[in-house]
């Protein structure tokens, strides 16, 4: 452990002497673009033509700006009425390119031309090719880091300035971009035109955006603002829910900002491989076809939901991100935790069945155990290689702002929270901003110390957990609360970490037995431990009432039992959803024994809300999965049947009349976890049987049910199905239908089939953009896990060189998906003896999730054995 530690310290030095190297000197600034592009889709190369107009801080003879894999032209600087000649030093490792003159540049303006050629590479980064079974594209990905290697440019996010761009593309082809198209001209040359894009706002390099091709739009607006979602001309009707969605979308934000819609047009581009969920590029936003593109009539509730949730982040950037740009990416959260944070709002305004509330908790629930283990970082973490940039786009950068804004607006009010968020854009528009910005014109809105709450969450690690110890005062209750820093690791949870959070913390009572309403407190808990009296005797006090805390919350034994019993009646959907998760994470880290849970798991098996549904049959799986190997695999899968099996006599294979969206998905939830954790024989063969009627008619199956029923049938399948399965997915009519087909070939149990799909994986035939996440669904099924992880290992040079930039993570963590300690040692041996496309931070993270497991069934498996057999017993089994 000594000798790790010193590496890791020599390492974190080293990167931070590099984080420094990379960054551009401030003594020259962009403050307007011109560039002509001219893309080869044959070829796949493009050329350039870029005129800078710069503003000079001080006198210097040479000018540093970034570029990586630019082959660059003749090169001048004109300063003073004076042109000069500039050579050109490229620097590979630091992604930069420096000009040198002979003749020193004033202080002023300045202006610097250059021509310059590049390749349409094939990683999805940069200006890259798109290739499909008709023709090739070419399409733009950026962020972070990758403007400069379109074209040379001030690619930091501070450096902001205007972009005028032109296209010169063939004849039956268009372009999109930032701007409006304000001239389609013909040439130069035969079978060629020019598209002249309108000038963009201030903005940075990584949101400049181009899309090259066929595309073809649908149009619509809101508030007087053109929105088009663009797509191949084959899927171009398929983006009309799309369309719909964002003309809700828009004009709920634009009554909700006091600054409405800052951009002439909204652009939406279905990208048919595109490496990001979807890009927020200024007024042209890009996405993936399956997060665009749907058909209305048989598409997924699930799926419609997630097409306007999409939707709503990557708009919310256009205000935050956009319009207000971190200085830098330690604060790349102000981008997206904002946008996470936000995305909610307009679905729920325009869809409330839906309850994107409680979408929104289980991103919370996925911060929460990202935050669980050592290996997390704090929101805002120190980034300066494109490496370390790349990696914060995770569950903290995401969730957990999201989730700390969240509670933040709970303790401030949404109205006052809601006027904060205004006052920070009026103040920052078409600039860059920083935490302390932020959180400084809430804390003088509002008169309250959010300055100090965010801070504490937003620059330590980890999360808290809050214990609470009721003890009876008189006719009243005082409510004790402890806190410290929660880790699955029982050794370093029972220890001080440090670590001292404000809290703020909202207490609901026990119902009174009149069937009154409970009553909430609310307080900031800033010390380690503060009582709170209340004005009467209560059995049990929850501690996180609303479910709005990002922290976890423990119990007294009694007490927790007791709420537990209460759950149904007393709590909402979300506190019940949130009181489950803190349970299960007592169990993980040893505080609370299985056969203590899983009583509690029983009361859950009446649970008719599809979000709750869903977090109980993630645990369940993972029970299964985790601490039920072996002989007790059967014994716990009869106790799920017998859980699950009365939601599914309730709820049947049909939907009646007019049923909710919210039931469909319960529907979909009790059925995949019947079949999955509890391996349901009568759920596997209608499985089967209703998958067959799918690929004859897909009408013949409630569109909700069509992706579970695709994995059930597979976990049994043999090749004929296999084979079934490869052909529908060729000829999908939908990237919808295609992606379940693709990803359900991960769910086969044969394991000459899994490596099968692997081996299809890295044919080619899978877009770069599903490949190795493809792969890691197959290494994350436990069925082949052993015949799989040594194929992924005979191949892994093959494999890991092959591995996008943006997946490399994927691989890795799929890897470490193992419960037992022989597996985790192997898994550790190879990946200590192998070079691995992840960061020493992804690989540590893997490790530790190994090592919790591993101790988690230790602890445990004894213990689910003993309760199970219980059970049998006293059912006379």
């Amino acid at each position: 452990m000594l000798r790790r530690t010193i590496a890791l310290i020599v390492c974190t030095i080293a990167l931070a002497a590099a984080a420094r190297a990379q960054r551009l000197p401030e003594t020259v600034l962009p403050e307007h673009y011109q560039i002509t592009f001219a893309p080869d889709l044959k070829a796949a190369t493009f050329t350039g033509d870029e005129t800078v107009q710069v503003r000079v801080l001080a006198e210097t003879s040479s000018i540093t700006l970034n570029a990586a894999q630019i082959d660059f032209g003749a090169v001048t600087v004109t300063a003073a009425k004076k042109t000069r000649d500039a050579k050109v030093s490229l620097d590979a490792t630091q992604q930069q390119a420096t000009l040198t003159v002979a003749e020193p540049i004033p202080a002023g303006p300045a202006q610097i031309h250059l021509s310059f050629t590049g390749k349409l590479n094939d990683q999805l980064r940069g200006f890259y090719l798109v290739k499909t079974a008709r023709r090739n594209l070419a399409a733009t990905q950026f962020e972070a880091t990758d403007a400069r290697r379109a074209f040379p440019c001030f690619d930091e996010p501070a450096m902001k300035a205007t972009f005028a761009i032109h296209l010169i593309v063939d004849r039956g082809d268009t372009a999109i971009s930032n701007g409006r198209i304000v001239s389609d001209t013909p040439g130069p040359g035969d079978g060629k035109h020019t598209l002249v894009f309108s000038d963009t706002p201030k903005m940075s390099s990584y949101l400049v955006a181009m899309a090259v091709g066929d595309f073809q739009c649908l149009e619509g607006s809101a508030d007087g603002i053109p929105i088009r979602v663009c797509a191949t001309p084959d899927k171009k009707d398929l983006g009309a829910f799309a369309l719909e969605s964002a003309e809700h979308i828009l004009h709920y934000y634009d009554n909700y900002y006091s600054i409405q819609y800052p951009y002439g047009k909204l652009d939406l581009v279905a990208v048919p491989d595109f490496a990001a969920g979807a890009m927020e590029n200024t007024a042209a936003i890009f996405s993936r076809e399956s997060l665009l593109l749907i058909d209305p009539q048989r598409a997924s509730a699930r799926l419609r939901q997630e097409v306007a949730s999409v939707l709503a982040h990557e708009m919310a950037h256009m205000w935050f991100g956009d319009l207000v740009t971190m200085k830098w990416w330690n604060d790349l959260w102000l981008n997206e935790g904002f946008a996470t944070w936000m995305a909610p709002k307009p679905v729920a305004a325009w869809k409330p069945e839906w309850h994107p509330e409680m979408g929104a908790l289980q991103e919370t629930v996925g911060a929460l155990a990202e935050d669980s283990y050592s290996s997390t970082h704090p929101i805002r973490t120190q980034a300066g290689t494109p490496d370390q940039i790349l990696e914060l786009a995770d569950e903290i950068t995401y969730g957990k702002a999201a989730d700390v804004l969240r509670m933040v607006e709970a303790y401030l009010g949404e109205e006052t929270f809601r006027r904060g968020v205004n006052a920070y854009l009026e103040d920052h528009a078409y600039g860059n901003a920083t935490a302390e910005d932020f959180w400084n014109t809430l804390t003088k809105v509002s008169g309250k110390p959010v300055d100090k709450i965010m801070a504490s969450f937003v620059d330590q690690p980890g999360a808290p957990v809050i214990s609470a110890r009721l003890k009876r005062e008189g006719a009243g209750t005082r409510v004790e609360l402890a806190q410290r820093r929660f880790f699955y690791n029982r050794q370093k949870l029972e220890s001080s970490s440090g670590e001292l959070w404000q809290i703020p913390v909202c207490m609901k009572e026990a119902s009174p037995p009149a069937g009154g309403k409970a009553q909430v407190a609310c307080d900031l808990l800033g010390d380690r431990r503060q009582s709170y009296a209340l004005p009467a005797k209560f059995p049990w006090v929850l501690i996180n009432a609303g479910a709005r805390g990002y922290y976890r919350s423990v119990y007294q034994p009694q007490a927790w039992q007791e709420i537990a019993s209460a759950a149904e009646a007393q709590l909402s959907p979300a506190e019940r959803l949130m009181f489950l998760v803190d349970g299960w994470s007592m169990v993980r880290a040893g505080k609370l024994g299985i056969e203590d849970f899983m009583p509690v798991l029983d009361d859950y098996g009446a649970e008719r809300q599809a979000a709750v549904m869903a977090t109980l049959g993630g645990i369940l799986r993972g029970i299964g999965d985790d601490l039920a190997p072996g002989k007790e695999a059967e014994p716990y899968r009869a106790w799920v049947r017998s859980l699950l099996r009365p939601a599914m006599k309730e709820l049947g294979w049909d939907p009646a009349p007019g049923e909710s969206d919210d039931r469909r998905s319960l529907r979909s939830l009790v059925i995949y976890t019947l079949g999955y954790a509890g391996h349901d024989p009568e759920v596997l063969r209608e499985a089967r049987v209703l998958v067959k009627k799918y690929m004859h008619d897909p009408s013949a199956i409630d569109p909700s049910l069509t992706t579970t029923v695709v994995r059930m049938a597979a976990m049994q399948g043999d090749q004929a199905l296999y084979d079934d399965y490869l052909a529908h997915l060729m000829n999908a009519k939908t990237p919808e239908d295609h992606d379940r087909f693709l990803f359900s070939l991960a769910s086969f149990d044969d394991p000459a089939l899994l490596i099968r799909t692997i081996q299809y994986a890295k044919s080619g035939a899978v877009r770069a953009q599903n490949a190795t996440f493809l792969i890691g669904a197959v290494l994350r099924n436990p069925a082949g896990r052993p015949a799989t992880w040594n194929y992924v290992k005979e191949h892994w040079a093959t494999l890991s060189n092959n591995v996008p930039e943006f997946a490399g993570g994927a691989l890795v963590g799929a890897a470490g998906d193992v419960c037992d300690a022989a597996a985790r040692d192997d898994v550790e041996s190879f990946l200590a003896s192998h070079q691995a496309p992840a960061s020493q931070r992804t690989i540590q993270h893997t490790e530790e999730r190994m090592n919790q497991c591993v101790d988690l069934r230790s602890r445990q498996e004894a213990g689910l054995a003993s309760w199970l057999q219980g059970r049998r017993s006293a059912a006379g089994q």
